[in-house]
């Protein structure tokens, strides 16, 4: 059996932008997805802390280390500039992959800086 766990989490990230036309997705800076495990086109839930606003969409790397975190199409209006956002990518995992398992959590800044 297969069950569903938190992969990664980037928790308090700010928006930077909103770009109403584009397809669809959320743009997050590289080098934050590769802190925190996130593949390019990787399915995410973000949850606005702002509105409580929940969507699910996909992730276009952003530029390495710019900080951006842009909503796409219409994401965009989920969320405001300056909205805090968490975003969320969960995995399947096998009963013997599940004891040894530890979700990636990037805890952010209100620039998008990582914290400790």
């Amino acid at each position: 059996m297969l069950r569903s766990f938190l992969k990664a989490k980037i928790h308090m990230a700010k928006v930077t932008e909103s770009n109403l036309n584009y397809e669809g997705s959320i743009t997050i800076d590289k080098e934050l997805m590769d802190m925190a495990g996130i593949l390019p086109f990787e399915q995410v839930m973000i949850s606005n802390m702002n509105n409580g606003e929940r969507f699910e969409t996909y992730v276009i790397p952003g530029t390495y280390g710019s900080r951006e975190i842009c909503l796409n199409g219409p994401t965009a209006r989920k969320g405001l500039v300056g909205d805090r956002i968490i975003i969320f990518s969960y995995c399947l995992l096998n009963e013997d992959e599940i004891k040894d398992f530890v979700p990636t959590i990037i805890n952010l800044d209100g620039s998008n800086n990582p914290i400790s």
